[in-house]
């Protein structure tokens, strides 16, 4: 059977009887006779298309027997699919608050979308856009700096380097003197935002 989530469930799905079984339990037949009666499929074909289906993890049996449709194994499908298909591997701090934060905000892991209107939001998406785009200790000329924030703002109407800039200057994140612009080292931020 094939390692790729998308293309198993393709490979399951490309039955028929098992497409309307499936859509039948979704729709909450609970039983192989609700299954069959909704479905539409004789017996034989509703018993095989449900042994296939919780073969394949997309149909449960609880602990009464009713059916039911794995929805957690859809969700881990679909971020298992959104990983792959960033090709920096997406934001993955390791925290999945954080990083579906960071996905709402956040493009192909360098395109600001908009920036969130709840602080503490905001606050996440510059600090990752702080830790993509500079290196700790690294001195940065106003000029380089816009070019990389600039970059960030391409699809966003919301907002504009300028402000972006700002923003981070404001939070610590970049330390301005004399048209040169730092990233603090770790530490030195953490205790700034305190």
């Amino acid at each position: 059977m094939a390692t790729d989530p998308t293309e198993q469930l393709v490979r399951l799905f490309a039955e028929e009887s098992r497409v309307r079984a499936f859509a039948a339990v979704a729709l909450g037949a609970g039983s192989t006779e609700e299954v069959a009666r909704a479905a539409e499929l004789s017996p034989k074909e509703t018993a095989v298309a449900l042994r296939r289906l919780r073969e394949q993890g997309v149909v449960t049996a609880g602990d009464g027997g009713e059916l039911g449709v794995a929805y957690g194994l859809f969700k881990e499908y679909a971020r298992e699919a959104a990983r792959r298909e960033s090709p920096c591997g997406g934001p993955d701090s390791g925290d999945e608050r954080t990083d579906v934060i960071l996905r709402t905000f956040v493009r192909d892991g360098r395109r600001l979308v908009r920036l969130p209107a709840q602080w503490t939001r905001k606050k996440l998406v510059l600090r990752y856009i702080a830790e993509q785009s500079f290196e700790p200790g690294v001195e940065y000329p106003e000029r380089t700096v816009d070019a990389k924030l600039r970059a960030w703002c391409e699809d966003s109407d919301d907002i504009d380097h300028v402000t972006l800039r700002r923003y981070l200057v404001d939070l610590h994140h970049l330390r301005r003197s004399e048209g040169i612009y730092r990233r603090p080292a770790a530490e030195t931020q953490a205790a700034d935002s305190a």
